[in-house]
């Protein structure tokens, strides 16, 4: 019997990477592994559930049968990879051992955690996947008052979501402004303005340090002495790829699996995308990259190496409050910022030293502007 290929993981990066591996291949067998339930959906979308009224059902794009049938393939849910072994090309799943041709690793990113004292741990959630939205739902009905920690994209689409979806949103996280290491202080101002006219309340610089159970909800106390009530919390520090089971194994991890430009690992036959992977020194955990490294990985699979390109990669953040669109410069590049326009309506342009357009961050009305910038863009990773 032929061994399968076998992808770990039924996200954005594990399924589209399927569809693509099966337009070229029809007929190698394929078992995708996945430790949630192993619905299809778009994990972008879990930052706009509560403006249009979705709960996870809505979110849900096919049930993993349809999946499986659809793709020729059989995926196993709820079930947890616990070793790797690439000397023997296999993979342990408890006592059960299963052989592989070639094994993808498209296991995702895991929130990060924050120790945070006090009895009501468990009324902070992390929103990172389909099941941990359906959870929050049910948690949210009839509630009010939401903290968000975390100023950084996913923090300030939710607070824009669950402001639209009738809740009393306050936002705290330790920096001085939103999206830090992604915004211009500028285009970072008017993010923050736009969802100040939705009622969302920013503290930023101080940390959470104790949530309180009390009568009335919740009390959320901060470093610096103030105290926030609220009913819920939602956790959006940031994402750390999942690097332990590949470390485990062998394999090379830095800030990601480390995989090169035709996505493979340092051992044979193991190859890596997604939020997980770092490719060529990249972890981008957006969905443009994970696009291009399907398909590219999609021909290596069929015997047809392909190294993966990033082209203009801009971001739209889901910010309707104050639309927003950036493309960071490329890493290493240093160039001048110049701001335009007034208001929440941006134009943030990163220039090098010839005039070469760099990056850029376009907020409010300046985002129509992107596509003429786009064609001016360097490639991210040629």
């Amino acid at each position: 019997m032929t061994a399968p290929v076998v992808i770990v993981g039924t996200g954005l990066a594990g399924y589209n990477l399927a569809r693509e591996f099966r337009k070229l291949d029809g007929e190698t067998p394929l078992l995708l592994i996945t430790a949630d339930d192993g619905r299809s959906y778009s994990k972008p979308m879990l930052s706009t559930g509560f403006a249009k009224n979705k709960d996870a059902d809505g979110l849900s794009m096919a049930e993993p049968g349809a999946m499986a049938e659809q793709l020729k393939a059989e995926v196993r849910t709820h079930t947890r990879i616990s070793g790797i072994d690439p000397g023997h090309k296999r993979l342990w799943i408890g006592e059960e051992q299963v052989a592989y041709r070639d094994l993808i690793l498209a296991w995702g990113a895991q929130t990060v955690q924050v120790p945070v004292e006090g009895d009501a741990g468990e009324a902070i959630f992390p929103i990172n996947d389909l099941e941990d939205y359906a959870r929050f739902r049910a948690a949210a009905t009839g509630k009010q008052r939401v903290l968000i920690l975390g100023a950084g994209l996913i923090g300030c689409e939710f607070a824009n979501d669950m402001s639209l979806g009738g809740f009393q949103v306050e936002l705290v996280a330790p920096c001085e402004q939103v999206m830090p290491t992604l915004l211009h202080p500028a285009a970072a101002g008017a993010v923050q303005t736009g969802l100040e006219t939705l009622g969302v309340r920013f503290h930023l610089g101080p940390v959470l340090t104790r949530l309180q159970r009390v009568a009335e909800g919740l009390e959320a106390h901060l470093c610096d002495g103030a105290v926030i009530a609220c009913d819920l919390v939602v956790s959006a520090v940031g994402l750390r790829a999942r690097i332990d089971l590949a470390s485990a194994a062998g394999l090379q991890v830095n800030r990601g699996v480390v995989v090169d430009r035709q996505l493979r690992t340092s051992h044979a036959n193991i190859y890596a995308l997604g939020d997980c992977a770092e490719v060529d020194g990249l972890n981008l955990l957006y969905v443009m990259p994970l696009m291009s490294c399907a398909r590219a990985l999609a021909q290596t699979l069929v015997g047809n190496p392909t190294a993966v390109a990033y082209g203009p990669m801009p971001v739209t953040v889901k910010t309707p409050a104050c639309p927003l669109v950036v493309s960071p410069p490329p890493h290493g590049r240093e160039g001048t910022w110049q701001v335009e326009g007034q208001g929440i309506d941006l134009k943030v342009l990163c220039h090098d030293a010839d005039g070469n357009l760099l990056g850029y961050a376009l907020t409010g009305s300046a985002v129509m502007e992107k596509l003429a910038l786009n064609r001016q863009l360097p490639a991210l990773m040629a």
